[in-house]
């Protein structure tokens, strides 16, 4: 692995933290084993007792499940007797998990309930009865669980951590960014409304960094420009955590706005006319409090949106060093009158693999990627606006990725 990241600001990573498989396995161990709490779902996706959601943690297979108390859990998907990864299904109901490989079988809450033949097998020959094999007169079963993860439930959202002594939720998300979190996930029953899954052949962290930057989004995206949904002269904030992990993209949409912003930009389409005028039916609702658009990077696993009326939750799932698959969550409210369901959801076109906004994303840190494994000690300049990492009352900046990359370059002691 690279010792040290060199004399450059920290404005100007290096393109080995996107390509470098040693730099990826340590970013596992730091960020998605140890320290982190780690979004895994919403409690809405598992209702009833024995509902359960296959998921991953980093590159770990993970359980979210309700048990037969109604309680959260979260437990690893490996067996402990071979390590099989028992749960297939992505989605199921069940009163036991129970390993194919050998029978073992578990208790919702991750305890081994029993085994096939743990007091071996009677053979009896003639007039003599032998037990042949069995486990160990010691063996207990208490010691042979399922990895149990510790859970924080809050407002309806699910976060893990493999690490126990990992701090309370409260504290890590910490006081600048868990009012953001409290606006969306405020108590009302959530409504699950659907998925998006795709693949996408880049680096975990560049889909963190493009949701830090507002920058390119008034200047990529034809659909926020042009609509207006997401212009350079909007009220703004970028918010951080006091250690610069988290973030907040916080901006109100104008009436108006000013022509400068779309002069010149060549995703601004003056011509462009909807078909159907409901995809922009938005319709302000009461626990916005102000903001049209808040987009909440959490660190290092999942990004919530609200944007207008829909809300989604995207799942960052590293697969390699180059790839990560994308999850993303489609939610509203269990209260929803059957209008505004249908209004999230039209406005959810916007986003996703296919997603008239989102799409782009997906494709240009593709090319991102593809230029850094060509040229891995080659440097990204994320400049606008300074070199030092703070929040601001502007989207005209790269201030959040600096934030995030001072972080990194700490924890992985760089």
């Amino acid at each position: 692995m690279p010792s040290r990241w060199g004399d450059a600001p920290t404005s100007r990573a290096p393109g080995w933290v996107y390509t470098d498989a040693e730099v990826y396995r340590q970013e596992l161990e730091r960020f998605f084993y140890r320290g982190h709490w780690c979004y895994v779902g919403l409690e809405c996706e598992v209702p009833n007792p024995g509902d359960f959601k296959r998921t991953v943690l980093g590159e770990r297979s993970v359980i979210l499940v309700r048990d037969r108390g109604g309680e959260i859990r979260v437990v690893e998907n490996r067996c402990a007797h071979r390590g099989v990864a028992f749960c297939r299904e992505r989605h199921g109901n069940r009163k036991t998990f129970v390993c194919p490989y050998h029978q073992w079988s578990y208790t919702l809450q991750g305890d081994l309930a029993g085994l096939p033949f743990r007091r071996g097998v009677k053979r009896q020959d003639g007039d003599t009865v032998e037990v042949q094999g069995g486990m160990p007169e010691d063996f207990s079963t208490a010691d042979h669980g399922l990895t149990k993860l510790k859970v924080a439930c809050r407002g309806g959202a699910v976060f893990a951590s493999f690490d126990h002594a990992v701090e309370p939720f409260e504290d890590y998300l910490g006081p600048e960014v868990l009012p953001y979190f409290d606006r969306v996930f405020h108590g009302r029953p959530l409504q699950l409304l659907g998925y998006n899954r795709q693949r996408i052949p880049a680096n975990w962290k560049l889909m963190q960094e493009n949701i830090k930057d507002p920058y390119h989004a008034g200047l990529l995206h034809t659909w926020f420009v042009t609509f207006g949904l997401w212009r350079a002269d909007q009220k703004s904030r970028m918010v951080m955590d006091r250690h610069h992990r988290h973030a907040c993209m916080v901006s109100r949409r104008n009436d108006g706005g000013s022509a400068s912003v779309t002069e010149g930009v060549t995703s601004f389409r003056a011509d462009m006319k909807l078909h159907d005028p409901r995809q922009l039916d938005v319709v302000p609702e009461p626990w916005w409090n102000g903001p049209t658009v808040v987009m909440m990077t959490l660190f290092p696993s999942v990004i919530i949106q609200q944007q207008v009326n829909s809300l989604s939750t995207r799942h960052i799932q590293p697969v390699a060093p180059g790839v990560f698959d994308f999850v993303w969550t489609h939610f509203g409210f269990a209260d929803d009158s059957q209008e505004m369901t249908r209004r999230r959801l039209r406005q959810a076109n916007l986003f996703g693999p296919a997603g008239y906004v989102s799409a782009d994303d997906g494709e240009v840190i593709e090319f991102v990627q593809q230029a850094f494994e060509a040229h891995p000690d080659a440097r990204t300049v994320s400049e606008l606006d300074g070199r030092d990492a703070r929040p601001t009352e502007h989207m005209v900046t790269e201030t959040l990725i600096r934030g995030m990359y001072d972080y990194w370059r700490r924890v992985m002691e760089l």
